[in-house]
Order: structure tokens, then sequence, then C-alpha cells
């Protein structure tokens, strides 16, 4: 059975892999070699002092997704801190003036995607109330991760979520319990920080055999 370029190529996308066709100069008959070349995915690498949290981005939501990397690659996040952290919900970070009222000097447009869940591990966009905020846009920086190992659906089509925790998640429920100021936003007493915040890219087959991820 032959099957066309193009859709095997889509196929092929569906577990990470692109088929290339490649004319070599050297053959007196123009024949044609195929190879396969496995297609690179962007994802985000948090660095902090209880680990390493690694996050996969939804294509389905893809100006929240090219708005992170964008950021990460600048170094927007480096250094900022983890403003607030509640117990069995979220952690909270992004803002550079580290008291949840900072931002990049934008919003992003809603993204709701109902089939993107708050499940454990899912990361949304925070932003202000739907009394000032109606069409629900994005603060441009401040994102969430759900800490809660039973979810929070109450959240779903409320706010954006445009990402996942692939690894990490660990660090993440660490984070969850230091100590805060439940008066004060519910703020860590010590400062926890992303050290470091950058792009790192990998294959279907690595993230498969590194982190135990296989694509969503």
């Amino acid at each position: 059975m032959n099957i066309h370029k193009t859709t095997l190529n889509r196929m092929l996308l569906a577990v990470g892999m692109l088929l290339m066709f490649v004319t070599s100069c050297k053959k007196e008959d123009d024949e044609k070699e195929e190879s396969l070349v496995p297609v690179v995915y962007q994802t985000i690498l948090i660095r902090t002092d209880f680990g390493d949290i690694r996050i996969w981005l939804y294509d389905q939501t893809p100006q929240h997704q090219a708005n992170f990397i964008k950021l990460a690659g600048e170094g927007f996040y480096d250094s900022l801190i983890f403003h607030r952290v509640v117990e069995d919900f979220v952690i909270q970070g992004g803002d550079p003036e580290g008291t949840g009222y900072g931002g990049p000097g934008y919003n992003i447009p809603a993204e709701i995607v109902t089939s993107l869940s708050h499940q454990y591990g899912a990361v949304g966009a925070a932003r202000l109330p739907d009394n000032i905020n109606p069409d629900r846009e994005s603060n441009g920086s401040q994102f969430y991760i759900v800490c809660d190992p039973d979810g929070e659906p109450s959240l779903n089509t409320y706010y954006t979520v445009f990402g996942m925790v692939f690894s990490g998640m660990d660090a993440v429920d660490s984070i969850a319990v230091v100590p805060v100021d439940e008066a004060n936003n519910h703020r860590p007493y010590q400062n926890v920080y992303m050290t470091d915040v950058k792009v790192e890219e990998f294959t279907a087959d690595e993230m498969k055999n590194q982190f135990g991820f296989t694509l969503p």
C-alpha cells in the first residue's frame, strides 16, 4: 500500500518523528534516500533549592506557549519567587514585584480549552477576577502549579491551563508545605526562588527514557 509523504509525516509526528526525503547529488540516477529525523520539543526547566521542575507546554494554547518560551529565553523568571503558596492547592510565581500584582506590562488573551483540566501538576495562568477582567485575560507572566493530588476541578473553564509538570512534582510538593504568612496572601516567610528558568529541548524518546513522560 502506498502512503503519500504528507500523510506519512502526519502519522510519524504523532510519535515524535519526521520523515525526511534527501536527494543525493553523488548518485547518477538521482536516487532518493529516506531517513527519520526526530522532532525536538521545547520545554521549560525551573531550578529551585527544592529541586528541578520541568514543564510541558500545550500546543492547544499557542499564545501562552510562545510567551512562556520567550520570557524564559530572555531570563525574565531568573531569581523571581513563588510569592503565594497554598498547601494542597497551588504554588504561584512569576511576578517581578513579588507581590502578586506585577507582571511584564501586558496580558494574554484567554485560551481556555475544556479538555485541559486542573489536574495534579497542571500549570495555569494567573489573572485578575471577572469583575474587572470579564474576558479572563491572563497575566503576562504569573503562573501557578496545582499541587492538590485530587486536582482543582472548580478552576476549570475559569483559567487558562497551558502546561503540565512532567518531572519534578516532588519539588513542587516540597515547596507547597513551606511555612507561610496566611494573612499576607500565603507568602512564604522565607523566599522560595526560581534560581534559573530556561528552555530545554528534548525528543519524544528522550522524554520517555529520561523522565518516563509520553507526549500527550
